[in-house]
């Protein structure tokens, strides 16, 4: 094949994960993980992590290897998929890099600003700050100080929130004015072929829930049980699924109201993960995906 790597990328449930492994399967190829969730090892269920059977297929790199508890950012990835290329080519096998996460594309085809490593003492006081103002409150606070930043984020996601207060407490620089910084991409001056799957909105809408009640059913409650104790500012707090899991553990909620507003959730995730596909991927080939076969004819007929 003429082509160095492949890049399949597609809201959660669309399958990418399968066309991945059937890519690998076809070509010779190594699937290497770029979803943010399903680097986490004790989450295998609620991230949809490729099964065992799925990931003996073919090899498949940086999945389930980062704790939960740990502070995996983009920079990490960014690492670490410079390794995951190098061993994949190594091994005389095509990189097929796959999932949802628009910042970990980015990191690969565009670069990402060498943003400065927050100190301790700054990171504890922020945490700190949080924990006595809220989400909302620290997102006020950092709207008076970086208000750039601050538009861009949701006040209720503690994790982002904290870390652009952080940064900015940190290097007094709005984290805005840092991400506007490419730095090196990690697929610099390869010849990528980039697909985003794209399924009709009823279809993905259907798969979303068809999965969650699945996930329920292998065990997703217990997962989601032994995780209570995990700080909400981290990013694995972002499971989806797993606050209502929580709720439901804690008698807050029914199953029925938790897998409704778990479905809803995941839905609207799957919503802004498109908005961000179509607007910051345009030169990508996007491809209606009722089955994943068509992913290996279009390699096969475009970059062979």
């Amino acid at each position: 094949m003429s082509v160095d790597a492949v890049l399949i990328a597609g809201p959660t449930a669309s399958g990418k994960s399968a066309a991945a492994t059937a890519l690998a399967e076809a070509v010779g190829g190594a699937v290497v993980n770029a979803d943010s969730m399903q680097v986490y090892r004790e989450v295998r269920i609620l991230s949809a992590r490729p099964s065992e059977e799925d990931m003996a297929r073919a090899p498949h790199l940086l999945y389930g290897h980062v704790g939960a508890s740990e502070r995996y950012s983009v920079g990490r990835y960014q690492i670490d998929a410079v390794a995951a290329l190098a061993q994949a080519r190594a091994q005389g096998r095509v990189p097929i890099f796959v999932g949802g996460t628009g910042l970990y594309f980015a990191a690969l085809t565009d670069g990402l600003a060498d943003i400065p490593s927050v100190p301790a003492a700054v990171r504890e006081e922020a945490r700190d700050k949080l924990a006595a103002l809220g989400v909302a409150g620290l997102h006020a606070e950092l709207a008076r100080r970086d208000p750039e930043t601050a538009a861009q984020l949701r006040p209720s996601d503690p994790q982002r929130v904290l870390r652009a207060y952080e940064v900015y407490e940190a290097t007094g620089r709005p984290l805005a004015s840092w991400q506007g910084e490419a730095g090196v991409p990690v697929l610099k001056g390869l010849r990528l072929a980039k697909f985003v799957l794209d399924l009709p909105r009823a279809l993905l809408r259907e798969r979303i829930e068809t999965r969650f009640r699945a996930m329920l059913a292998a065990g997703g409650r217990a997962e989601a049980a032994a995780l209570k104790s995990l700080d909400p500012a981290l990013p694995a707090a972002k499971i989806l699924g797993l606050r209502q899991l929580w709720a439901l553990d804690d008698g807050l909620m029914t199953e029925a109201d938790a897998v409704a507003a778990a479905v809803t959730a995941t839905r609207q995730f799957a919503k802004r993960q498109e908005t961000w596909f179509r607007h910051r991927m345009t030169d990508w080939r996007t491809v209606a995906l009722t089955d994943f076969s068509s992913i290996i004819t279009l390699v096969r007929k475009n970059f062979s």
